[in-house]
């Protein structure tokens, strides 16, 4: 049988530099709202899932998702990695797509190429499968290049991988941002113009894809109020549409170049950069 694939869109209401923001409304919705919409087009996605915390200050997202509709699970606030496992556990998940919820121009496509760049040809047809690569994305941090925008970013990994990791990986980055024990130390090498891959010193099988123009230092995440803002402007361009393209944007911002002026000045968070809260638990 075909794989299941679960894409988990993580959230908290206590982000260290915009508390509450994925509840902020964009166009009349809910951030998370937006992010799962887009999310659950996804045509290689067979379940979408919301994994908030536990904490009582996310209380608020529990019952919105409750009241809306959205599957959604609670774990560990600052543990990423377990509330992860446990969620992709839960589902009986064979591959884990990872979304974080500040991302509300997530495009479904770019959530299907990581997926069959994944799979590969044998994930594609019924009966044993098994994936041409242990985890995939569309970005990593330096000192890798992106070339997509900030905000359209996809991971994927098996959960066969996500359990190895589970069980092993112990440094503060590895449990908050999920998914760097698979990349960490990979040396890739281009095998096209949309693709590098490689094997990481852990022995897992990587691929990057890439854009052929690179866009890598545009800005569509939600960190900061002007990223907030920014991103209303943007859906008010569309009418408050989600079905809008990233490639629909890039139009829009290239027509209208002051949009993306509005969050210019944001520096991004860097893998090395962990809530330090976590830290005096």
């Amino acid at each position: 049988m075909r794989p299941k694939i679960v894409a988990i869109i993580q959230g908290r209401m206590s982000s260290s530099r915009l508390p509450g923001k994925i509840l902020a409304d964009i166009a009349g919705q809910p951030m998370l709202q937006r992010v799962f919409i887009r999310t659950s087009r996804s045509a290689t996605v067979t379940e979408t899932i919301f994994a908030t915390t536990t904490d009582s200050t996310d209380d608020p997202v529990a019952e919105y998702c409750d009241f809306s509709g959205i599957p959604f699970t609670r774990g560990s606030q600052f543990d990423v990695l377990d509330r992860y496992y446990q969620t992709a556990l839960q589902a009986k998940a064979d591959v884990v797509v990872r979304i974080t919820a500040d991302c509300p121009v997530i495009d479904p496509d770019l959530i299907d190429d990581v997926v069959k760049t994944l799979l590969g040809e044998s994930g594609r047809f019924a009966g044993n499968w098994e994936s041409e690569f242990d985890f995939v994305a569309n970005r990593l941090p330096p000192p890798w290049n992106r070339t997509y925008p900030i905000g359209l970013d996809v991971e994927a990994c098996t959960f066969k991988i996500l359990n190895k990791a589970w069980k092993e990986a112990n440094e503060p980055q590895h449990r908050e941002h999920v998914m760097p024990y698979f990349y960490e130390g990979v040396k890739l090498i281009t095998d096209n113009r949309s693709l590098k891959t490689g094997t990481s010193p852990r022995g897992f099988k990587v691929a990057l894809l890439h854009h052929t123009t690179d866009f890598g230092d545009y800005r569509w995440t939600v960190d900061t109020p002007e990223d907030l803002e920014f991103l209303r402007q943007v859906y008010a361009r569309f009418y408050g549409r989600d079905d809008f393209t990233w490639k629909e944007m890039l139009d829009l911002v290239h027509d209208e170049p002051k949009l993306m002026e509005i969050n210019a000045s944001v520096k991004h968070k860097t893998l090395k950069d962990i809530d330090k809260r976590a830290l005096k638990r």
